[in-house]
């Protein structure tokens, strides 16, 4: 097994950034080969105990690499996922790879993950992976840096400092109050200070040359579900026997729209129930023939797919490539790091609110030898997906604001 050209190309460049800045950027887009391209440069700057930071589904694929390309001869290798760094002890590295590295792009506060990575590790070379390192908004790039010291930004100590000079600072009325928008960043000022750290390769770069086709098929729910979700707009309010669903903000009758139109429902409580399998059924009976991969939205989601598909289900990566079975994996565990090129189709039970998830979770079918691939949405009629549809295409998050526009709430 052999690294392609433009991995050992990249690596060597990548090299001489981190030797020279203590970071470097590998923007590769997905299915380009990000971790391979990582552990070669982790050899070649000559580390000798690397941490790998990554989600949890995408470790066994990390540390097979890791494995399989011999580099378990030149370093040693600690993979975990980000929800367990705190666990991790900095002083025995002398590198860490973040993946995913937009994770840490919230503004204008840093993330509790940003926090944590900056207090352990912010003192080692860094090499980030992303392929989309800021899918909304320049501004994302910000905390991205800061949780290393050798930020090109570190004169300007907090992001609200750093955006006097960055952003245009704009203000946004959200009915209930008015709050100042960061997301208009100065893209052609903040390149000049991270350009030097950042290596870009594309798909179209590496040969590849797949289109994607998405197509939306219109599910109808049951009549039970249609009025709940009515009762629920008018009201604000349905109290069951036993459990309650309130939604006395923009943002929870958002909320409670988005599960019921695809038939389930989080209570006050804390529970979660199944109120119709409609789409569950539509899309085993659409694709009964062929192995799929489903992205699902909320836990009860999953719950209910279980219930139609039975055993012809699995959520484990590993059981998906090696059976005939189709495979469900919620949208923002399973939007990055994974590929699923085993499934004929891509198939979304549900839709999420995030721009990012949308991109992202579209290329898990992509592959070199791939030259188009078949994204299904699944959307119940009249509900709230096609609203959020349009939106995530714009690479605009659906929020409130939307919501109250769409419905005149």
């Amino acid at each position: 097994m052999e690294l392609r050209q433009y991995q050992k190309d990249i690596s060597n460049e990548a090299v001489s950034v981190l030797n020279k800045l203590k970071i470097v950027c590998i923007f590769m887009q997905v299915r380009t080969g990000k971790t391979l391209t990582a552990l070669e440069t982790a050899k070649l700057y000559g580390a000798k105990n690397v941490l790998f930071l990554t989600k949890k589904k995408a470790i066994s694929s990390i540390e097979n690499d890791y494995n399989d390309f011999g580099y378990d001869d030149n370093f040693i290798l600690t993979v975990t996922n980000n929800e367990s760094m705190h666990k991790v002890e900095p002083q025995k590295f002398d590198l860490v790879i973040h993946d995913e590295s937009h994770r840490f792009g919230s503004f204008p506060k840093p993330s509790k993950g940003a926090k944590v990575f900056k207090s352990k590790f912010g003192k080692l070379p860094l090499i980030m992976l992303s392929g989309t390192p800021t899918p909304e908004s320049f501004s994302q790039i910000y905390h991205q840096f800061w949780i290393s010291q050798y930020s090109p930004f570190k004169q300007w100590t907090s992001f609200y400092k750093w955006s006097k000079d960055f952003v245009n600072v704009t203000e946004r009325n959200l009915g209930y109050a008015t709050v100042k928008d960061y997301s208009d960043a100065k893209e052609d000022k903040i390149k000049k200070y991270i350009d030097k750290y950042i290596i870009s390769f594309t798909q179209e770069d590496a040969g590849f040359s797949t289109s994607v086709k998405e197509t939306v098929l219109y599910c109808q729910m049951s009549e039970t579900t249609n009025k709940l979700i009515k009762d629920l707009r008018k009201n604000k309010v349905i109290e069951g026997k036993d459990e309650v669903v309130l939604a006395d903000t923009a943002v929870k009758l958002m909320q409670k729209i988005h599960q019921l139109s695809s038939g389930t429902v989080k209570f006050e409580s804390g529970n979660s129930k199944v109120i119709d399998l409609s789409k569950a059924e539509f899309i085993l009976n659409h694709f009964k023939e062929s192995k799929i991969g489903i992205f699902y939205k909320f836990k009860a989601e999953l719950d209910a797919l279980k219930q139609v598909f039975g055993d012809n289900l699995t959520t484990d990566l590993d059981e998906f490539n090696n059976t005939d079975k189709s495979i469900a994996l919620q949208i923002v565990s399973g939007r990055e790091g994974i590929s699923l090129k085993a499934a004929k189709y891509l198939v979304f039970y549900n839709i999420d609110f995030s721009a990012t998830s949308y991109f992202q979770a579209l290329d898990r079918l992509t592959t070199m030898d791939r030259l188009s691939n078949e994204v299904f949405w699944i959307f119940s009629k009249g509900g709230i997906e096609s609203k959020i549809y349009q939106a995530v295409k714009n690479k605009e998050n659906y929020t409130s604001t939307y919501f109250k526009k769409d419905y005149h709430e």
